[in-house]
């Protein structure tokens, strides 16, 4: 048996819901499509498929089975074409995860430009604010921005930094009065980003200085958005990304808080894992990532 062969037969009658579908679009006979579904079932000692004069469908076994062998032949078909190409085409299905808020603002442009650089490129763009599992989860890489953690499991590969900075409304400030040292914050209103780690404690640096503070915080969200548009309503201080508050700083909605004080700043990077490291689709991403926040980092 080819086993190929069998694995493309089988994936095409789950996909095209039916044998003759799946003959025609793979241009065979609807005889020899059905001989090699039989002959992978009969290799792995179980039925993926539920047989009916209407209809065909995978049985419980047969969807699970169904999710790997696409996954299997799309890493075939990558690497035949990366070879044909010589790495310089990204080709297949690529996986990637992202934060939400800047996974809208700056990821989600940054690749509609890459798909227009590499057209034969699927991508499934997941935005979630979780650090999720790459490996366990089946993502390709990672587009992370934060305070970087060590993983031994993963390849980082550090793009740029993005700054934070404090910040409030100027009515906040006039109603509750300018902190001028960090023990300042302890008093007054804060809103804090919950996933951060050490949640719940603010670093702060004058030069080589280092403070550490329990903010009185009122708000936490996993969101940075919500946070903003707090602020912008007057509800208390933040430490956000100037990718967030920008904006908002410009047009005079907030201003610096403490502004000789800055906490530090965020990291963003690609994190993939190692076995992945010479694909071209990843490759090519990192390095398109890079050509791109250098000329226009967060």
């Amino acid at each position: 048996m080819d086993r190929i062969a069998a694995l493309r037969a089988f994936v095409q009658v789950v996909d095209e819901e039916g044998f003759a579908s799946a003959a025609r679009a793979m241009g065979m006979s609807r005889s020899g499509v059905n001989r090699l579904v039989v002959a992978l079932e009969d290799a792995l000692g179980t039925q993926l498929l539920n047989r009916t004069t209407r209809v065909v469908s995978p049985t419980s076994t047969g969807l699970s089975f169904h999710a790997r062998a696409v996954r299997i032949l799309e890493l075939l078909d990558e690497a035949e074409s990366e070879t044909r190409a010589e790495g310089t085409e990204a080709t297949g299905t690529l996986r990637i995860s992202g934060p939400m808020t800047f996974g809208a603002a700056r990821l989600g442009p940054l690749v509609a430009d890459f798909m227009k650089a590499h057209p034969a490129l699927r991508v499934v763009l997941d935005l979630n604010d979780r650090v999720v599992d790459i490996v366990e989860e089946g993502y390709d890489l990672a587009v992370r921005i934060g305070e970087l953690q060590e993983d031994a499991n993963l390849v980082d590969f550090r793009i740029c930094e993005a700054p934070r900075v404090l910040s409030a409304a100027p009515a906040f400030l006039a109603a509750h009065g300018v902190p001028t040292e960090p023990a300042d914050l302890r008093g007054l209103a804060c809103l804090d980003y919950a996933p951060r780690p050490g949640s719940g404690t603010w670093r702060l640096f004058r030069g080589e200085e280092e403070v550490r503070v329990r903010p009185s915080v009122i708000l936490s969200s996993n969101n940075g958005e919500v946070l903003r548009d707090a602020a912008v309503a007057g509800l208390g201080i933040i430490v956000l990304p100037t990718f967030i508050v920008g904006d908002d700083l410009k047009a005079g909605r907030l201003v610096p808080v403490l502004p000789d004080w800055r906490p530090p700043a965020l990291t963003l990077c690609v994190v993939y894992p190692p076995a992945r490291h010479l694909t071209a689709k990843i490759r090519l991403f990192t390095e398109f990532a890079i050509a791109r926040f250098a000329e226009d980092p967060p």
